[in-house]
């Protein structure tokens, strides 16, 4: 009764009289003495600072180098993550540097992992930072993010596997996969008639604390011959197909049914007649899950290039239909019954050398992005009015890059008269023109972020603009001081208070702009 009253003078106090209305409320921190709210506030004020007029982004560090760089969580890797530096200080700043790394201990993929909140774990170094790598010799290591010194090492490779070569997340911070490299057979053993069955391994990791579920191979015998890749996200089993075909299992059905038995990382165990210790060099771990027939299928599709999305409320789905001369074309369809959306085939009729693209909304709204040369459009799912059954695809709202200034005029008259037709036209992407290049999400800010090019002759130039997520108003532009040369491969992170672009030139040149925000003042105009 205590409790029911307390509910209830809650609710007459903050007047809401919807018990889901509260509930809703508190999940989003709006009271004062919930968890979080503090730190909801603060990035409100960010935000409101961020977007004053007299805000600046000033570019604090340039770096170079002759090996890729990777942006995680405020920390810059370099040199094939040996060299760690912070981005979050006033000026970035070395964390650590370790020794240069022979070729057999080049890492080929990382994840960085954070601790659960409310969970008690076994060991103190598991409440940091961690960044999970894989190495070219199939170790699977964690390293601490602040030394880079290695907390757990685990090999992957026994005798069924020696090339894997890719980390993800099946459940993000939770669930995480190791996938090989496709097997591929040598061209003489081919030719000697050897057959090749085996496509992929996949081994299956629970994270934090770091503990082995199993490894399956995906096999001609039981999916098909022509399968291309595959994946595992949300519990689902991807499977590509060289047609076209995708094709989608329910991955923990699959675990809980064919795992024949399970084992834990160090223990010793004696496996189809192999003894040694799970995730211990020479052994690695053991292929303990045994796909012996097809799985239930959940779901397949037919897209151009295998391209499929699935989001919004209700569940649809985004495919491009399986032919060539579609590119470019996205059909929205309920994956209840396979029903196309009211207005649901979008189509730019975009005439560029790069293809439009298109994706659901990263903020969980269900909405759904979608981004020409010059147009960026935001979507969304409705009910079709009088039939509740039925969904619509109603724009959101657009955003449009600035063309103010672009004459494309095919016909001209000179000064004496005469008629000239142009013998072509400018491409929408033509580098000439506003062209849109990337647009993002920052979700603790909400703002929804979108880099701008314009070149003219060998020079680039480039804005980030900030928009507001739920109304597209642009509240923001930072111009980038850098030339951007719309031929080189580009990323930019918007992380708070920081804006970091990654560009990649020919012969594995790579180059770091790091931007941080600055109050304007009459001794300082950047």
């Amino acid at each position: 009764q205590a409790a029911a009253g307390g509910g209830r003078a809650a609710l007459r106090a903050c007047g809401v009289h919807n018990v889901c209305r509260l509930l809703a409320r508190r999940a989003h921190g709006f009271y004062a003495r919930d968890a979080g709210v503090a730190h909801r506030k603060n990035l409100g004020l960010l935000r409101r600072i961020m977007c004053q007029e007299s805000t600046k982004f000033k570019n604090v560090w340039t770096t170079h180098s002759a090996s890729p760089i990777a942006y995680e969580r405020g920390r810059i890797y370099m040199d094939n993550y040996q060299c760690c530096i912070t981005s979050i200080a006033q000026q970035p700043r070395l964390i650590y540097q370790k020794s240069k790394c022979a070729k057999s201990e080049k890492i080929e993929d990382a994840l960085l992992l954070e601790c659960p909140l409310g969970e008690m774990l076994p060991s103190p170094s598991d409440y940091k930072a961690s960044l999970i790598v894989l190495t070219v010799q199939n170790w699977l290591l964690r390293l601490s993010a602040d030394s880079g010194e290695v907390l757990e090492k685990v090999y992957l490779a026994g005798s069924c596997c020696k090339f894997f070569r890719y980390l993800s997340w099946d459940t993000p911070q939770e669930v995480m996969i190791v996938k090989s490299a496709q097997n591929k057979l040598p061209a003489a053993a081919r030719q000697a008639g050897i057959q090749q069955t085996v496509l992929f391994y996949l081994a299956v990791f629970q994270v934090l604390p770091l503990s082995f579920i199993g490894m399956l191979e995906i096999n001609k015998k039981i999916f098909g011959n022509s399968v291309t890749d595959v994946a595992v996200s949300n519990g689902i089993l991807i499977v590509m197909y060289s047609m076209g075909l995708v094709r989608l299992y329910n991955f923990k059905a699959i675990l809980e049914q064919f795992m024949e038995q399970s084992f834990e990382l160090g223990q010793e165990f004696n496996w189809n007649g192999q003894v040694g210790v799970v995730g211990k060099y020479p052994f690695g771990l053991p292929c303990n899950i045994k796909i012996t027939d097809t799985p239930p299928l959940l779901f397949e599709a037919s897209s151009l290039e295998n391209a499929f999305q699935i989001g919004g409320y209700p569940w649809h789905y985004i495919i491009t239909p399986n032919k060539k001369k579609h590119k470019g074309v996205f059909h929205i369809c309920s994956l209840k019954d396979n029903a196309l959306a009211k207005n649901g085939i979008q189509d730019m009729k975009c005439c560029s050398l790069e293809p439009d693209w298109i994706y659901f909304h990263p903020d969980m709204s269900g909405r759904i992005i979608h981004v020409g040369p010059n147009l960026i459009k935001v979507l969304k799912l409705k009910e079709v009015k009088n039939h509740a059954d039925q969904m619509e695809i109603a724009e959101d709202f657009t955003i449009v890059a600035n063309r103010e200034n672009c004459v494309n005029n095919n016909v001209t008259v000179t000064a004496s008269g005469r008629v000239v037709k142009k013998r072509f036209t400018l491409l929408d992407d033509d580098p000439e023109q506003e062209t849109f290049k990337i647009v993002d999400y920052e979700d603790e800010l909400d703002l929804l972020s979108t880099v701008a090019v314009t070149q003219i002759g060998a020079d680039g130039r480039a804005h980030l603009d900030f928009h507001c997520n739920e109304h597209g108003i642009l509240l923001k532009s930072i111009p980038l001081k850098e030339s951007w040369d719309v031929t080189y491969s580009h990323e930019v992170y918007f992380d708070k208070d920081l804006v970091l672009h990654i560009e990649q030139k020919p012969n594995r040149r790579f180059s770091c702009y790091v931007y941080q925000m600055v109050c304007d003042t009459a001794r300082d105009d950047d």
